[in-house]
């Protein structure tokens, strides 16, 4: 068992402190912001299944009644293997620590997940004050699109049953017929593709545990990668130009041409769409994603190493 623990944890820091970093200085994101998400999903199931495997190892040499439970159905072979009996004094401490850190983060997804829905309740509430005519929950038969009457030019996506689209009058005046068509496609890319679910992870992670430089990159850079993919989508519609230019049309009293860090993203999004990266081949896209889905198996190949290696 000592063996399995020290390579968990191994493979957790490798993951959690160094291949962000590298992952972070990378171009290649920037070309393909799905890939690039997709591989930061899979380096956070890395270290959740590591802290997670290694707690199940921990508790059963721990507690013999939870180490009866979990090698039941086991040969008495297998259970060798793992040598709990003989457990070193620190898999204790180990395994206290794992299992506070495993009651905060379900805590704080938790409560991520509590204020997401407080939020939309709030926004809910709100539109319905706007709108005062729409009955509660806005359903879809007043169809997937909601008008505002506000001189504000604005369009956003409010998650939920169904997620709604909503577009204010002032930005129906500003946009063109196209690029109005682009700005709906992005924000209907959010809601095909789940990011609010993925952005509410990320949050919840880089809050609970914000010196693990794996979940305060995952959380910076799925809040950029995830406007990269919508960004993507639309101008695969409704060309690059037409989408660059709807974003500036729509952003352009926040200044979205400005060096501001607020804004810097924006900035970056425009000069993206106007100057499209080159993109990877399908070869090496493939084999990108094929390599991330493999990581998350090696904590799953190093805990059940022992019992393979009894039954063979």
């Amino acid at each position: 068992m000592t063996v399995c623990l020290l390579l968990l944890s191994a493979v957790a820091l490798t993951a959690a402190v160094p291949v962000p970093r590298a992952l972070t200085r990378a171009k290649w994101p920037e070309r393909e912001p799905v890939v690039a998400l997709w591989v930061w999903q899979c380096l956070v199931a890395t270290v959740l299944l590591c802290c997670l495997a290694a707690l199940v190892l921990g508790v059963a040499a721990v507690f013999h009644t939870v180490r009866d439970q979990v090698f039941a159905p086991a040969p008495p072979a297998v259970t060798a293997a793992y040598d709990l009996a003989t457990a070193p004094p620190w898999a204790a401490a180990l395994t206290l620590l794992l299992a506070c850190g495993a009651a905060w983060t379900t805590t704080m997804l938790g409560r991520e997940l509590a204020e997401a829905r407080r939020r939309r309740g709030q926004a809910r509430a709100h539109l319905r004050e706007r709108a005062p005519d729409l009955p509660a929950g806005l359903p879809a038969a007043r169809g997937p699109l909601l008008v505002l009457e506000d001189e504000y030019p604005d369009a956003w996506w409010l998650p939920g049953h169904p997620p709604q689209l909503v577009v204010t009058t002032g930005a129906l005046h500003r946009l063109t017929g196209h690029q109005l068509d682009a700005v709906l496609a992005h924000e209907r890319g959010h809601a095909r593709a789940h990011h609010d679910w993925l952005l509410h992870l990320s949050t919840a992670l880089a809050t609970g545990f914000p010196r693990v430089p794996l979940f305060t990159h995952f959380c910076d850079q799925t809040h950029r990668l995830v406007e990269l993919a919508a960004d993507d989508t639309a101008s695969r519609r409704h060309g690059h130009l037409t989408t660059a230019l709807a974003l500036i049309e729509l952003n352009q009293h926040r200044g979205v041409l400005s060096c501001a860090s607020s804004h810097r993203l924006l900035g970056e999004r425009v000069d993206r769409l106007l100057e499209p990266p080159p993109r990877l081949g399908r070869r090496h896209r493939a084999l990108t994603t094929t390599v991330a889905a493999l990581v998350p198996l090696v904590p799953l190949l190093i805990t059940f190493a022992p019992g393979l290696t009894a039954l063979s």
